[in-house]
């Protein structure tokens, strides 16, 4: 194992001095060496399992190992608030790490996108809530997607809020052992290093057959966290991402670089720069906005920067944690109105059930946009409504008089609403504080709302159609929405 590593150690500083991307438009960045797919025992690990058959859908789940020489990077002047940050490449290590890749398997299928997701650390395990959330979408219209193992933890292990290591080289020592990570500050380049594999590949390509036209980085939580820093001070060095999707972000953002190497805090709050060609989607929770503090980072709508903020969501929720791994698609009625939630995978229980709301839905049309504005900057961007916030101190959302948010986008769950759907309400710390709850209206106030069921579902159908329209809400989830109102017995 020690000579298979040192092999890649080695593959990987020769790519990096000797290829590079080069594509009009994009920066030279190295590119690594690619190993795969990998198959040696156990199969890829990532959370959460996913149910779905991919090969049903006409897909191949595959496994590489990357290998290369990472930079850190160090400012170039102050950073200010309004994310225009400069900063120059500095020391270098070799690395070792891995991209998960789920693909069509056929290129009359692939539409041309690649969709790279920085994997989510927060629980100490590689996590790719992003593909949980919008696979329905990425699946249906074929979209290639790559997991990033961009950060430390992931690969190798530290601590853990689950108090478990749950690292790759943990889990199977047998299939990871290679890996190498030198720490959180090169993880940047070696973000960017990934979609350059992709872009350019030197030797064995990830796609297989499939060549990519566009590429997207998205990231949920921290990893937005470090997407909006990559997007303010790295991606102006490397260009080789065509568009960002930041997930569920707070007021700040992650450091450029931190221990060993001399740390490079960044200011709070963080604004994403308003000045680069490339678009950038912003698409906040009502728990982001005040939990995570994100009201103070709220920016206006520019050429190349749109906020997304939308009722009756939380940072993660009930689809994410429980039926979304599971969701095959539109036959899947259960995912419009969830039942409660409060075990999460039978390790944590929270004081109330979890959010339900819409969030699934809306992510998808969220992505499904920001492709489309890639592939023409001439799309019609109309400014998205804000949720309605008072802005105290502290901050506070503006609620109906039943309990659910005002403004916002809003979606049939909120505007027929069968329930108060809030990124807020459970206690204070934890994970648990992060999904928000679901309080189901009692059986008088139904009555009341919806005397008959068929009103209730002509109601429901008439605001699906208005958040198509708004273009929050993808056509293809419309069967679904209307058949879950017909299946329910509100109204009856």
């Amino acid at each position: 194992m020690r000579r298979f590593r040192s092999r890649l150690l080695a593959i990987g500083a020769a790519a990096a001095v000797t290829m590079l991307v080069v594509a009009a438009g994009h920066a030279a960045i190295p590119v690594p060496a690619v190993t795969g797919p990998i198959t040696s025992g156990g199969g890829a690990f990532v959370t959460p399992l996913s149910a779905i058959d991919l090969g049903a859908a006409g897909y191949v789940e595959e496994e590489f190992f990357v290998a290369g020489t990472a930079s850190a990077h160090s400012p170039a002047g102050a950073f200010t608030a309004d994310g225009k940050w400069s900063a120059v490449r500095g020391e270098t290590a070799p690395y070792v790490t891995r991209l998960l890749v789920r693909r069509p398997t056929s290129a009359r299928k692939f539409n041309g996108t690649v969709v790279v997701e920085w994997l989510n650390v927060s629980g100490g395990v590689d996590a790719a809530p992003d593909f949980t959330f919008a696979h329905t979408l990425l699946l249906r219209e074929g979209f290639a997607w790559v997991g990033v193992s961009a950060q430390y933890v992931g690969v190798e292990g530290g601590a853990s809020p689950l108090g478990l290591d749950l690292s790759l080289k943990k889990i199977n020592p047998g299939r990871y052992g290679a890996l190498s990570h030198p720490g959180d500050s090169f993880s940047y380049d070696m973000f960017s290093q990934a979609a350059a594999a992709i872009r350019t590949p030197g030797g064995i390509p990830p796609l297989g057959p499939l060549k990519a036209k566009r590429i997207l980085g998205i990231g949920e939580s921290q990893s937005a966290f470090r997407l909006v820093t990559y997007v303010n001070a790295v991606h102006p060095l490397a260009r080789v991402y065509d568009g960002f999707l930041v997930h569920s972000r707070g007021g700040g953002a992650a450091a450029l670089a931190q221990s060993p190497q001399p740390s490079a805090p960044v200011p709070t709050p963080a604004f994403i720069r308003d000045d680069l060609s490339e678009p950038v989607l912003i698409f906040e929770t009502e728990t982001d906005l005040i939990s995570l503090a994100y009201f103070p980072a709220r920016q206006d709508d520019s050429h190349n920067v749109q906020l997304w903020e939308v009722a009756g969501t939380a940072h993660d929720d009930a689809y994410g944690l429980s039926a979304g791994p599971a969701d095959a698609g539109p036959a899947a009625l259960d995912t419009t109105y969830l039942p409660p939630v409060t075990s999460i995978f039978g390790v944590l229980t929270c004081a109330a059930p979890i959010n339900a709301g819409p969030q699934h839905y809306v992510y998808a049309a969220a992505l499904s946009r920001l492709n489309r504005w890639v592939k023409s900057h001439r799309v019609r961007r109309r400014p998205m409504p804000r949720l309605q916030v008072d802005a105290g101190p502290p901050a506070a959302l503006v609620l109906d008089a039943r309990g659910n948010v005002l403004g916002g986008i809003r979606t049939p769950q909120m505007d027929v609403p069968v329930a108060v759907q809030s990124g807020l309400g459970q206690p204070p710390g934890g994970f648990c504080g992060l999904f928000g709850t679901s309080a189901p209206f009692d059986a008088p106030t139904l009555a009341q709302l919806y005397p008959s069921h068929a009103r209730y579902v002509s109601a429901v159908v008439k605001a699906a159609r208005k958040a198509v329209r708004a273009q929050v809400l993808l056509r293809a989830d419309l069967p679904a929405i209307k058949a879950a109102a017909v299946a329910s017995a509100i109204g009856n």
